[in-house]
């Protein structure tokens, strides 16, 4: 189906009840339990805080697939595109693509790999360890499940599906990187096998499906090896492993449009699979896909005065959890010339006298309680609707 398409039609398979950046877990295992039979529900063990890890299995194909969502507890825009990924199976009208992965694919997917990281929306687990980097240690039982279901599946892909900030941007552009992919290197020369390469040619059929939607919204990760990565040691053990990130749309900062296109993605990368439409694919339509480049603020306020001098003022929103709602903290990030540096909201102060929290003279990581542009108050608002 075209991209185009399936967007126009999302709302008919959009999971309504989960959206937002910070999810119910109660919430998202009661949609889990409420799948038909054929979804195969398992709990496949416990957090550090004795929460269940689920995964859902499904299909009776060849082509074995398994996905790993929020490893990564505040990022949870994969997990949310891959719940309407299920409900698109379970509603798909003609009935064509469900059959298509019933019969050709058996996918295990794993929606929330550290359940306690979700609850306390940290990037760590209840330990403080990040997942992302105790692939060969094994030192955490969440990292222990993922190795287990890896082992006794043993897929031919890898999904491993994350959250991105809101700095990157595709290549040295003035666009955001809404999705990026990674082909994770297997060793240390970041040679590329076969293994890889059939990870780089889905991404690479990926990247022109969602190219009709966000045009140069797209980047790639870059593949320094590092085997404690998940990614790195599955690509290592012969899966093909492609590395998912959800980036900054537009003024959306609870990523519900984001969502949509990492469906989308979802979405192409097994159509790309069932169809081996993939194996058509040059890698190097892979390697010109732009590197993600830290080039964007959340606002920068340009020519202001500061302290007499007239200066652009960098300002990055930090994400804070408190009484179980998430609220978006503004930090100032810098002061100085930001001319080569993007951001998702600019103002232009007009040589106009900056204070922040009533002052001249703040600092660096000072938290912006109030700012102000010649005593007029200025909103610190994370869109403009």
């Amino acid at each position: 189906m075209r991209a185009t398409y399936l967007l126009e039609h999302y709302r008919a398979f959009k999971v309504e009840e989960i959206k937002g950046r910070y999810l119910s877990y109660p919430n998202l295992v009661t949609y889990l339990k409420n799948l038909p039979a054929y979804m195969r529900l398992t709990t496949e063990g416990t957090s550090v805080w004795g929460e269940n890890i689920y995964s859902i299995e499904f299909g009776n194909g060849p082509k074995k697939i398994l996905m790993w969502s929020q490893m990564h507890g505040n990022e949870s825009t994969t997990t949310k595109a891959v719940l309407d990924l299920l409900e698109f199976i379970v509603t798909d009208q003609n009935d064509d693509f469900k059959n298509s992965v019933m019969e050709l694919c058996t996918l295990k997917i794993i929606p929330v790999l550290n359940p306690d990281g979700l609850i306390n929306y940290t990037r760590v687990n209840a330990k403080e360890v990040d997942l992302n980097r105790d692939a060969s240690n094994l030192t955490q039982p969440e990292s222990k499940i993922l190795r287990r279901v890896f082992e006794e599946f043993e897929p031919e892909y890898g999904f491993n599906l994350h959250d991105q900030r809101t700095i990157f941007s595709a290549g040295k552009q003035n666009k955001p990187a809404t999705v990026s992919f990674l082909a994770p290197a297997y060793n240390e020369a970041r040679e590329v096998n076969e293994t890889r390469k059939k990870a780089m040619q889905v991404i690479v059929g990926m990247n022109e499906y969602l190219q009709t939607v966000i045009p140069n919204q797209i980047g790639r990760y870059d593949d320094g090896f590092n085997l404690n990565c998940v990614g790195d040691y599955f690509q290592s053990r012969g899966t093909s492993t492609i590395l998912f990130e959800a980036g900054h749309f537009p003024e959306d900062y609870d990523r519900e449009e984001t969502r949509k296109y990492i469906f989308l993605a979802l979405y192409s990368a097994l159509t790309e699979i069932i169809s081996s439409d993939y194996r058509n694919k040059e890698i190097e339509g892979y390697q010109e896909i732009p590197e993600n480049e830290k080039l964007y603020y959340d606002i920068i306020i340009k020519n202001a005065e500061v302290n007499g001098a007239v200066k652009d003022v960098a300002i990055q929103y930090e994400e804070s959890l408190r009484n179980n709602r998430l609220h978006w903290l503004p930090k100032v990030q810098g002061v100085g010339d930001f001319t080569n540096f993007f951001a998702h909201k600019t103002v232009n102060a007009k040589n106009k006298i900056l204070r922040i929290n009533g002052v001249k003279n703040f600092e660096n990581e000072t938290y912006i309680e109030e700012i102000s542009l010649n005593n007029e108050i200025f909103s610190m608002k994370l869109t403009n609707s």
